[in-house]
This record gives structure tokens, C-alpha cells and sequence, in this order.
């Protein structure tokens, strides 16, 4: 699938892999979704991600704190007050350590609140990409305070191109974890 480039693409492949994402879970039994991932999974691949989720609800939880970044980050500077995408002291080279304590932070969350969570989230975003015109989504320096980027591009991270990675680690569960 194509990055997202205007609002109109932005909205469908949002809500179409986040209906996906669901769909996928949704085919899992409820003992697979509460199944720990496989020791294999943490060595799928190089990135920290492989190591640090352990579970369905540590996938889940990590899509609805990046929600949260992004919600913060646009509510926040559309209030005026101008802020980074990512909290300090996090960076874009140090924020795998970010991840980390979002994962540490959730460690006691049920799979049902997960799930609520991240639904109720999906929605939250949903509706306040909606606020947005098209240009103010994708048209460079339209928001000065989204630096040499564009609004869409953090919305796309966080939304189709976030539940395109949940579900490539889900369906490595499904496949190891039987």
C-alpha cells in the first residue's frame, strides 16, 4: 500500500488497517491472544521492538502510546504552546528507550483495557485529523510548528503505518505461537 499523501488516503488507510488490525485479532482465540509470544519472536529481526513485546497487550499498548504522542503533540501546539513530537529527554535516535518505559508503564494493563484503550484512541485520532484540512495535513510549512515535515506524515507513523507493523508482529505470533 502507498504512503498517504492527502487526507482523503489518509482517513481510509487508517481506518482500513485499523479494521484489519482488528479483524486479525479477531481470528485469534482467546487463549492465542493471551498466549505469550514465543522466544523466537524476540529474535525475529534486529530492532528493540523484538526483544521488549512480550504479548498481544504490549503490541496494543504501544500503538495507543504513540496515539497519545500525537494527540499531545498536535493538541498542544494548536493551544500554542510550541512543542516536539517526542518528550523530552527523547530523541529520535534514543527513543527505542522511549518505547521501553511505555512497555514498563503498561506492564499491569489487562489485554480487555489494551483493547479499549487503543480502540477509544483510534477514534481520538480519527476525529482530530478530521479538524485538519488537507493542507494543513500534507502541504509543507502549512503548520510551522511541525519543523521540515509534514502533520500527515506523523498521523500516517501513527496510525496505517503503526498497525501495519502491529500486524506483521501479530501474525508472527500466530504462526510461532501454535
Amino acid at each position: 500500500m502507498a504512503r498517504a499523501t492527502t487526507k482523503q488516503d489518509l482517513v481510509i488507510a487508517a481506518n482500513g488497517q485499523f479494521d484489519k488490525l482488528w479483524a486479525l485479532i479477531d481470528s485469534m482465540s482467546d487463549e492465542m491472544q493471551n498466549r505469550p509470544f514465543s522466544s523466537d519472536m524476540a529474535t525475529a529481526g534486529k530492532e528493540t521492538h523484538w526483544g521488549r513485546d512480550k504479548n498481544l497487550r504490549d503490541v496494543l499498548v504501544h500503538l495507543y502510546e504513540w496515539h497519545q504522542l500525537l494527540l499531545n503533540w498536535i493538541n498542544t501546539n494548536c493551544a500554542g504552546r510550541e512543542s516536539p513530537f517526542l518528550p523530552e529527554p527523547y530523541n529520535w535516535r534514543t527513543y527505542p528507550a522511549m518505547n521501553v518505559e511505555f512497555w514498563k508503564k503498561h506492564q499491569s494493563t489487562s489485554l480487555i483495557d489494551a483493547k479499549d484503550m487503543l480502540k477509544t484512541s483510534h477514534k481520538e485520532v480519527m476525529a482530530l485529523i478530521e479538524t485538519f484540512s488537507n493542507d494543513e495535513l500534507f502541504a509543507e510549512k502549512t503548520l510551522k510548528w511541525a519543523g521540515n515535515s509534514v502533520v500527515g506524515a506523523y498521523c500516517v507513523s501513527a496510525t496505517s503505518s503503526h498497525y501495519d507493523w502491529a500486524m506483521k508482529k501479530i501474525k508472527l505470533h500466530i504462526k510461532t505461537g501454535n
